[in-house]
């Protein structure tokens, strides 16, 4: 440290499983350097290329500073900027005429993934206690990995599983439906460690994607049938002899019955729903059967489908039959972001609700908008969202936003295409200008982050802005006007064991902290009604479902119109939308790019660079063409995160083509259950 110089511990904020801790370099007040921070036990000084240039983001030409008024059409994007005292009183005046006439359900606070934080972001339900205040209702957050953990749930009675880093003692990797190196590349490490050791790595997807062309084996599975072969490999283990009947005696619940059930998933049946040949089902279906320990990584992509939630609570009991719980290395990896026991509801104090209220989910939001139910929403506040471009059902969405009566406030980095729909628009901190505190859901770390620099132009952070708010409707809670670092101590205050010793200057003065967790989840049983891992599940049959699990296939089948089923995958250059407006991240991602086999590509007389349309009864958008051999026959890839206001288009995107459906748990959303056709410009 020289010459005023200072290094600042902070945490990446977005939608990654990898909860990245960085260093951020300030010099007389400015920030001049960002760099991961090397001591952090997981990430290891790397941040993605994503995040690499982050601070270039932070000084974005078009960055919001100030409060902005819309003074053109709905959609023109067309503002004049003002005092945030007049933003607030309008916001204020709209929020209190709404409750008057309609009540406080008719406000939609419609919040999303852009920050993770517990202080600003999601996972603490940034400004809930304000919106408990004010009796407005309760946003369900849907569309990311809602059906894969009901359906986990149903099986082990959690989305938790085994720690990630001991995938490194793992002999069998089954990486199922994600791809680790774009959408969390340090688990790579500890894979590739595993491999040193002799471990075996399976990359089940629908797409070669980068993870696949580096595992040692490829199963390219037709979308939707993940339960089918997860069933058919079981049905391998079966006739090797090699389920560990042992464990299921002592630690399972309803194994007879789910034997028959796998009885009835042979190789050959399954190769019907998969795509794959009965030979390649039955050769991995014998190393499972033989390979201790094996585990499985999964993700949030293979669960957007009709039957998604059914296929993460399949998957979910292979470790059951094999046994694999009981190894360091061995059982499933979903999510790890519920491990620890803060203090989420002295955060969002829900007992401060006058009543109880409706939920709104957020992969329905044009239903929600276009309905004339009692009360309609009138008012919906976005954070950390951009559903304009990222929900289902785009065009329908757009027709809601469009509503007169509807009064929309967004708070943002940058005029997003849902900005250009708002009525306000507020200007956000970024993660380097405000306090927060994070998890992860790819490992066991906490991280804090410190403001490092103070915020450019006008901008708020969340929490300040509920603040002002809350001030501006004249409320009196002492709740609502607790300070950043108020929070952060009130969610550290648990007695819950994984927070043993942390604190808020421990944390601060670290950066990070290790929560403390059984490295086998489930030896002491599993939170389950019967305290066994669930083959039958009594909750389940309860809430209206089979009671055992099974293969439920994809909603929307082919069709001479709409024959190729359409997978919306993440890109390598943005999470979700954020930094799709990026220059150089743009230049390097590219335009948006359909890819085809050369067998659909052919008949359709579509060469590569080709414009065309990708098109369905719900909507379309169009597309250069690129025809490789990297998807299977019948499959069409495309990837999330470009904005259309930034495209040479009529302003549509991929969701333009999906259906707003729910998955058959959880209320999840269906991206990649989506027939369309492709026809040349």
């Amino acid at each position: 440290m020289s010459g005023g110089e200072r290094q600042v511990p902070g945490a990446c904020p977005l939608d990654c499983p990898d909860g990245c801790a960085w260093t951020v370099t300030v010099r007389d007040g400015r920030a001049t350097g960002l760099r991961g921070n090397r001591e952090h036990p997981y990430t290891r000084g790397a941040l993605c290329v994503k995040v690499n240039q982050y601070l270039e983001h932070t000084r974005a030409p078009g960055r919001l500073m100030f409060p902005l008024r819309r003074v053109g059409a709905k959609g023109e994007d067309r503002f004049e900027r003002i005092s945030w005292d007049e933003a607030l009183a309008e916001i204020a005046a709209r929020l209190r005429e709404t409750i008057d006439t309609h009540g406080g359900e008719a406000i939609w606070p419609y919040q999303g993934t852009g920050t993770l934080g517990y202080l600003q972001g999601l996972q603490g339900r940034a400004g809930s206690r304000l919106w408990n205040v004010l009796g407005a209702s309760r946003h369900r957050m849907t569309i990311c990995a809602s059906a894969g953990s009901a359906g986990l749930r149903y099986t082990q009675g959690t989305s938790e599983g085994m720690d990630p880093e001991d995938l490194r003692h793992s002999r069998l990797i089954l990486l199922w439906g994600t791809n680790t190196l774009t959408t969390g590349h340090h688990l790579w490490r500890l894979i590739q460690e595993a491999r040193t050791k002799g471990a075996y790595v399976v990359a089940i997807d629908p797409v070669r994607t980068r993870t696949a062309e580096q595992a040692d084996e490829h199963l390219p599975i037709r979308p939707g049938g993940d339960a089918a072969l997860a069933l058919a490999l079981l049905n391998v283990v079966l006739a090797e002899g090699a389920e560990d009947r042992a464990y299921l005696a002592r630690h399972t619940h309803g194994w007879e019955q789910f034997r028959s059930r796998i009885e009835e998933f042979t190789p050959e049946r399954a190769a019907l729903d998969t795509g794959l040949a009965p030979e390649r089902i039955t050769a991995l279906g014998r190393r499972l059967a033989h390979t201790r320990p094996t585990a499985i990584r999964t993700s949030m992509g293979m669960q957007r489908h009709a039957g998604g939630g059914t296929a993460l609570r399949t998957l979910a009991c292979i470790p059951g039959v094999t046994g694999d719980w009981q190894y360091p290395g061995g059982g499933l990896h979903y999510a790890t972001d519920g491990a620890h026991g803060g203090n989420l509801a002295a955060l969002t104090r829900d007992d401060l609700l006058p009543h109880p209220v409706r939920g709104l989910s957020m992969t329905r939001l044009a239903e929600g908008l276009l309905k004339t139910d009692d009360p309609p929403v009138k008012v919906l506040f976005v954070y950390g969202a951009n559903p304009a471009v990222s929900s289902p059902d785009q065009t329908r969405i757009r027709q809601g936003l469009a509503r007169e009566d509807l009064f929309t406030v967004v708070l943002d980095h940058f005029r997003t295409d849902t900005a250009d729909w708002a009525d306000i628009v507020l200007p956000a901190t970024m993660q380097t200008e405000h306090l927060d505190i994070h998890d992860a859901y790819g490992h066991h770390y906490l991280a804090w982050n410190e403001p490092a620099v103070a915020p450019p132009g006008e901008c708020a952070s969340t929490t300040e802005t509920f603040r002002r708010l809350s001030r501006a409707l004249g409320l009196t809670e002492p709740a609502l006007y607790d300070s950043v670092e108020d929070l952060a101590r009130q969610f550290l205050d648990s007695d819950h064991p994984s927070l043993d010793g942390i604190t808020v200057e421990s944390l601060r003065e670290r950066g990070w902290a290790r929560l403390i967790t059984d490295r086998l989840p489930f030896s002491d049983g599993f939170p389950t009604p019967s305290g066994r891992l669930e083959f039958v599940s009594g909750t389940a049959a309860a809430d209206g479902h089979d009671a055992l699990p099974g293969h439920v296939p994809a909603a929307e089948p082919a069709s001479d119109r709409h024959p190729l089923v359409l997978i919306s995958a993440a890109q390598h250059f943005t999470i979700n939308t954020v930094f799709g407006n990026k220059p150089e991240l743009r230049r390097r991602a590219g335009p948006p790019t359909v890819v085809l086999h050369p067998d659909d590509a052919a008949p359709r007389g579509l060469k590569p660079g080709d414009r065309a349309r990708v098109i369905n009864d719900r909507g379309s958008f169009t597309a250069l063409i690129a025809v490789e051999d990297r998807v299977t026959p019948g499959v069409a890839l495309t990837e999330k995160g470009h904005w259309p206001k930034l495209q040479e288009d009529t302003g549509t995107g991929v969701n333009a083509t999906v259906a707003e459906r729910d998955t058959d748990l959880g209320g999840g959303a269906v991206f990649h259950d989506n027939r369309v056709e492709i026809v040349p410009l």
